[in-house]
């Protein structure tokens, strides 16, 4: 079991060497808009789970996550020889892709916050406007039950 500030060291390193490598020396299309967001390295440094997220051509345009993941596995070979040969590790780890859910998690809470916040006005909005169904005061004051007492 490796000491786990050299695995993080270990795995920040294999980020930058990917990301470098897709952006510059890979030559596939289909990591056009490929973008490296994390890595994990097991304990022992064997295994390395690289992060990714996919961004549309333009604004508007869904990514294509299939296109993407199958031209990470087709470049898997290669990303782990530039990591082995820029790491200096006696075993090169083995390279596993996952798609980052954590844009899409954090677009959802975005939603659901608005649509608390919109809930919330209303509310609000109701609340300012809402008149008392009886009396404006309907609870009993000390003033009424001394008033009462020294009648009775």
């Amino acid at each position: 079991m490796a000491d786990p500030a050299r695995a993080a060291r270990l795995a920040k390193r294999i980020t930058t060497i990917v990301a470098s490598a897709i952006g510059g020396e890979i030559k596939d299309p289909r990591l056009a808009h490929v973008t490296i967001t994390d890595c994990r390295v097991t304990g022992d440094l064997h295994d390395a789970t690289v992060f990714y997220t996919v961004m549309g051509a333009s604004v508007d345009a869904e990514p294509d996550v299939a296109e993407a993941a199958a031209g990470l596995a087709a470049a898997t070979g290669a990303l782990r020889s530039k990591v082995g040969a820029g790491t200096g590790v006696r075993f090169t780890p083995t390279l596993r892709f996952e798609l980052d859910t954590v844009p899409d998690a954090t677009r959802a809470m975005d939603e659901l916050l608005a649509r608390a916040r919109a809930q919330d006005e209303m509310v609000a909005r109701t609340a300012r406007d809402a008149k008392p169904a009886g009396d404006t005061d309907p609870y009993r004051h000390d003033e009424a039950d001394d008033a009462e007492g020294s009648a009775g």
